[in-house]
């Protein structure tokens, strides 16, 4: 699925059947929503709408790789009555303790979704360019482990309509009398997902055929929608160093493929991009698949997508 199909993709998705794990019975008039990482809180918010506020787990930019959960946590998760996150493989900290109130809580793991479009995670750091140009619809099949998913599954607008609906599914379950509320907010927020969906496809089509590499692989989602170009990236774990062996190799492939541009994270120093770019005509650029800097709320979602697609699109056309 990619950007060419514009508003037919967000509409056929709006269609898909999004399944909640119900665990319990309602524990609160009033829903208490706890949402793990930003870009999803975003979507809850935009749902929830004038009928509550959802709590975010990791503000400031908290890596889910490296969290760690303090007493408020634990507190705000004992008392909520739906929780949202991608599950295990991306927010491990979050495992045993929703194991520990599952009877109490409505879950919705984003990976256990069936209408979620789950990606098979990409073996190594280079990936096949034909392969990736004739294979981008396939996903990966049900009875893979989640381990082997590549969990950024927001950066995706027909998933992100896919978690819009799940979320919705829930609210009005544990909360009828808004039931109204949410729907009507779930339609506009479809709606503006496709819009923002069409205009990026628009924004990148120029761009598409460019080649460039990402610090590590965290954008599949956004690449594969748009029928982006990524060859491949640095760093197979951005907590790890890569050795100089690693970076001749990338060096060797940036100067062969004629790559474009160079994508780092805000959070990672640019030391070894810079060493990697120098002396030829390949650019750095920035992209951040959680938009740390960017301020929690309904618009943080579309802000995260339209500044990916800018920084693709101002890194790659720019010719001079």
């Amino acid at each position: 699925m990619n950007g060419a199909t514009g508003r037919g993709a967000a509409a056929m998705a709006a269609l898909a059947f999004a399944t909640v794990i119900w665990l319990g019975p309602a524990v609160a008039k009033s829903p208490v929503v706890i949402v793990s990482l930003p870009p999803l809180h975003s979507l809850v918010a935009a749902i929830m709408g004038d009928t509550g506020e959802p709590h975010l787990m990791l503000r400031g930019g908290r890596s889910p790789h490296n969290a760690a959960l303090r007493p408020s946590d634990l507190k705000r998760l004992r008392d909520a009555t739906i929780i949202v996150w991608v599950g295990p493989t991306l927010e491990n900290f979050l495992a045993k303790p929703l194991a520990a109130f599952q009877n109490r809580s409505a879950i919705i793991t984003l990976l256990d979704l069936q209408s979620m479009q789950r990606l098979a995670r990409r073996a190594g750091t280079s990936w096949d360019q034909h392969q990736h140009q004739h294979h981008h619809h396939h996903e990966a099949p049900r009875g893979l482990s989640d381990r082997g998913i590549d969990p950024h599954v927001w950066l995706s607008p027909i998933n992100a309509i896919a978690i819009a609906r799940s979320v919705a599914e829930a609210l009005i379950l544990e909360d009828p009398a808004n039931s109204t509320s949410y729907k009507r907010n779930t339609r506009n927020l479809i709606m503006r997902i496709g819009a923002l969906e069409e205009r990026l496809g628009k924004s990148l089509a120029p761009v598409r055929r460019d080649p460039y590499l990402v610090f590590h692989d965290a954008f599949q989602y956004f690449e594969r929608h748009f029928a982006l170009q990524a060859l491949g990236a640095v760093s197979i774990n951005p907590e790890r160093r890569s050795g100089a062996r690693r970076l001749t190799e990338i060096r060797r492939r940036i100067e062969q493929s004629a790559v474009r541009c160079v994508f780092r994270e805000p959070q990672f120093p640019p030391r070894i991009l810079n060493t990697l770019t120098q002396g030829t005509k390949t650019r750095i650029g920035i992209l951040d698949p959680l938009g740390a800097a960017i301020p929690p709320g309904p618009n943080h979602w579309f802000t995260l997508m339209s500044d990916l697609g800018a920084a693709l699109v101002g890194c790659l056309g720019d010719r001079s």
